[in-house]
């Protein structure tokens, strides 16, 4: 049995861990709310301009198709991957592994690179898979101009040949409790353009000015930056929630634990100044009786 002296120090330990822990949570609970804001409002603004791009391209024909939505044999694929820079937060980064590695399973015929956009990506691919960039430092000052510059390299990429496919892996917000991992066709643009063009929902009967291939070449790069931004803007969100409910639990847990810690000092407390009455006692009862 662990002596007072012990019980006592664990006692401290946890309840030090406690104070980061939910130093922690609130941290994470007050940048929360900025970055939910954020994705909440570029979200509509990213729906639309999808929405206008299906409507733009769904009367093109193939002579004015985009060449980023070009489809070819895939050989090669890069994999953009958005994790964070730091852990203690759940199974964040573990489920945005756990996802990249599925997908390396399901494209193992395939040539495959990695982008990484996080420390803990980047650690975790390094060894086993080509990193194409490591972008870690972008969490530092992150801009919609800085991720711009991330992807016009690898729309030039696509452009070239280089890849022919290119996902995005990240953890949706969904809310505070809650992210979804999700997997993203970025280039080439998704066929779901092509899947509701003879909808009722999309309006063709326009009149373009410019032409409608101007249109489609300002609109869809501005569309593929603007979704690998929502993508690091959803993972932005999703960690600070993610690190909030673990803090949290963290925190219950610690309480849990040094609450039984006390009961159990108590208890021993009590046991052994009850063995010392007793000596006591016992040996008063040996000096009456000499």
């Amino acid at each position: 049995m662990a002596n007072l002296k012990e019980i006592r120090g664990r006692i401290t330990s946890i309840s030090s861990t406690m104070q980061i822990t939910s130093a922690m949570k609130m941290v994470s609970a007050a940048k929360l709310k900025k970055a939910q804001d954020a994705i909440v409002m570029l979200r509509p603004y990213s729906e639309k301009l999808q929405e206008i791009i299906q409507n733009v391209s769904a009367a093109s024909d193939a002579e004015n198709i985009s060449e980023f939505a070009l489809e070819r044999e895939v050989k090669k694929v890069l994999f953009i991957t958005v994790t964070s820079n730091r852990g203690l937060a759940g199974a964040f980064n573990s489920s945005v592994i756990k996802e990249l590695n599925i997908q390396f399973s399901a494209n193992e015929n395939t040539e495959i690179e990695v982008l990484t956009v996080g420390k803990k990506a980047f650690d975790a691919v390094r060894r086993n898979k080509t990193v194409y960039e490591n972008h870690s430092s972008l969490f530092d000052n992150l801009s919609f101009d800085h991720v711009s510059n991330m992807t016009e390299k690898v729309m030039s990429d696509f452009k070239a040949g280089k890849f022919d496919k290119v996902y995005v892996v990240y953890n949706k917000f969904i809310n505070a409790a809650t992210q979804e991992v999700v997997t993203e066709q970025v280039l080439p643009i998704s066929s779901a353009t092509e899947e509701k063009a003879g909808s009722a929902d999309i309006n063709v009967d326009y009149i373009f000015e410019p032409g409608r291939k101007e249109i489609l070449d300002v609109l869809i790069p501005k569309s593929i930056k603007t979704q690998i931004f929502k993508a690091i803007l959803d993972s932005v969100a999703s960690e600070h929630g993610a690190r909030m409910t673990a803090m949290h639990k963290a925190t219950d847990n610690a309480d849990a634990l040094r609450s039984d810690l006390k009961i159990f000092y108590n208890k021993a407390r009590q046991a052994a100044i009850t063995n010392e009455i007793l000596e006591i006692v016992s040996g008063a009862e040996a000096l009456k009786n000499s």
